[in-house]
């Protein structure tokens, strides 16, 4: 164990291992509930500032915009959150690189530069077979929550603290029953909403993922 801490840090894998601990960094905060897991998400098209219905000149900018949008597409971002492909990223390529450098006997910082170079091409690409099951997944997460399963203007119990700023959860029970997870803030700057108390789910908030609630009162 201590010889791969050693190499984990070395100069010929900081970079990979870096990467790799703010993945996993990344992911407690989410366990945390301190993050959405969709937060640092990428989308095609219209997320890139052109709104839906913008004409995009066919000039040297659309045309980058599109190779960007077919690059993201290819693999699979878009249709999975950029840090669960990320994660599939970023555990290849420190495997490959602590094995690499180890057995080529490399301590130079350059040369594990270099080697970086078809690591990274090979995880991009492992990164996207790994990831196809999660596309369906999470395609049909998205038909779940279009086709029905709409909490707006429900009652929910606060799960997890959350402020205006400081996202949380919240459960919402569905007319055949199921409980609803959501991802909420606080609607109003003022208002603090603590675990167990109930609230009234009242808008969506699209930019940043999660639904607006506010203190609701049983009488």
């Amino acid at each position: 164990m201590t010889e791969l801490l050693h190499a984990a840090v070395s100069p010929p894998n900081l970079l990979p291992t870096t990467l790799l601990v703010f993945v996993l960094l990344y992911w407690l905060t989410v366990i945390l509930g301190l993050l959405d897991f969709k937060t640092l998400d990428l989308h095609t098209h219209h997320d890139f500032g052109l709104p839906h219905d913008a004409h995009v000149a066919p000039d040297s900018s659309g045309m980058g915009v599109s190779w960007l949008n077919n690059a993201l597409a290819f693999f699979n971002l878009g249709r999975v959150p950029l840090m669960v492909f990320l994660s599939f990223v970023a555990l290849p390529l420190w495997v490959g690189s602590i094995l690499l450098n180890y057995y080529l006997g490399n301590t130079s910082l350059l040369l594990g530069l270099l080697l970086l170079v078809p690591l990274f091409i090979g995880s991009l690409l492992l990164a996207k077979v790994l990831t196809l099951p999660f596309v369906h997944l999470f395609a049909a997460l998205e038909r779940n929550h279009d086709s029905g399963a709409q909490p707006l203007g429900k009652v929910c119990t606060v799960l997890l603290p959350t402020t205006h700023e400081r996202l949380g959860q919240a459960s919402v029970r569905l007319l055949n029953g199921a409980p609803l997870v959501l991802n909420v803030r606080a609607a109003s700057a003022t208002t603090e909403l603590r675990k167990g108390e109930s609230a009234l789910v009242i808008d969506y908030d699209t930019a940043r993922r999660c639904y607006l609630i506010e203190p609701y009162e049983t009488t």
